[in-house]
């Protein structure tokens, strides 16, 4: 893959623009905690848009994009995020299918996207997701397919049922020849990243650190690249991933993406063994530090944040619970301020 394939260079504005032109976008709370006697920074994404994860700024965002790219192919209009809303369009959306593996929350932000686009959505899940989750995708009309034992296996499910229907995939993961559609997925996630600026720009109260969850990367890649781009304060980036999955972190060592192994983990949403290749790259020039859970310490994590007030999943706190791991280190020095980022709710 060229350099210029992985490079990941996104319109934040445009993506800021776009959401803020929703009726349902608002401001993700920013919240001041405490935690064993420390101020921590806490990003609430377990509310964000109905969907109660960030994954809502990743699928949607580029369903719009893309219905709006190819509208304008069609007719030669480039259109606005309120223009995409009228039937016309609609109609025109109507003939287009969307289809995806997912772990979690990418289905949910894929057939919410869809739906809201006139669109649809064929969602692929492993046996290993709950019967619940799949019951959820349908209520927003989206068609569920099981398949394969493991994500990987319902990636690779996905990728042939695009190819052989003509639907349009649309996977939060890059590798060789599939990039520009996940680009615009990660676009979307950098709202959190402005939105964060915008707010620590007010308080003057910068993070010395910053942790972020990783599964094939997506997240983590869209805020390095912000907080090194656009921050006028950087702090240290400390990426978190399952030590059953610690793709991106196995790549780090390698020199180049890399798959692993391992056992299923209770972190279902980061349980990816499969890296994103525009996101490793991305991480690779953003100075990042990783570390990785058990599956104990990220289920105690959870239960530790939702005894604080905020509802959530081990892959949810998986950035609190490392910070809870350096705290034990006690390895803290004068002006510790993390931040970390609470990326779903309780489900």
């Amino acid at each position: 893959m060229t350099q210029s394939t992985c490079q990941f260079a996104p319109d934040y504005n445009h993506a800021l623009s776009h959401f803020q032109a929703q009726p349902n976008y608002a401001v993700s709370p920013l919240h001041n905690m405490q935690l064993d006697g420390h101020n921590i920074l806490v990003k609430d994404e377990t509310q964000r848009m109905g969907l109660g994860a960030f994954k809502a700024l990743g699928g949607p965002y580029a369903i719009a994009r893309y219905i709006a790219e190819q509208w304008q192919q069609k007719t030669g209009e480039a259109v606005t995020a309120e223009r995409l809303q009228d039937a016309d369009i609609k109609a025109f959306a109507a003939a287009i299918t969307f289809v995806c593996a997912s772990a979690g929350n990418h289905g949910l932000g894929v057939a919410s996207g869809a739906r809201d686009m006139g669109a649809r959505a064929r969602i692929f899940l492993a046996r290993t997701v709950p019967e619940s989750f799949g019951r959820r995708l349908e209520s927003y009309g989206a068609e569920v397919v099981w398949a394969g034992d493991n994500y990987s296996q319902s990636v690779a499910a996905a990728v042939a049922n695009a190819d052989t229907t003509g639907a349009t995939l649309l996977a939060d993961g890059t590798w060789e020849g599939y990039t520009e559609l996940p680009k615009l997925v990660m676009e979307g996630y950098t709202v959190i990243a402005e939105e964060l600026r915008l707010a620590l720009a007010a308080s003057g109260q910068w993070p010395s650190h910053v942790f972020l969850q990783a599964g094939v990367g997506g997240l983590a890649c869209a805020m390095a690249y912000m907080i090194r781009h656009n921050w006028p304060v950087q702090p240290e980036l400390i990426v978190v991933e399952p030590d059953a999955a610690e793709c991106l972190q196995a790549s780090h060592r390698a020199g180049q993406p890399t798959n692993v192994e391992g056992p299923d983990s209770n972190m279902g949403r980061l349980d990816c063994k499969e890296p994103s290749m525009v996101a490793w790259h991305t991480l690779e020039q953003c100075q990042v530090t990783y570390v990785t859970l058990t599956d104990n310490a990220a289920q105690a994590g959870a239960d530790a944040m939702s005894a604080m007030g905020l509802p959530t999943t081990p892959s949810g706190a998986a950035g609190f619970t490392a910070l809870q791991q350096q705290l034990a280190s006690g390895s803290q020095a004068e002006g510790f301020l993390p931040l970390v980022i609470i990326s779903e709710g309780q489900v």
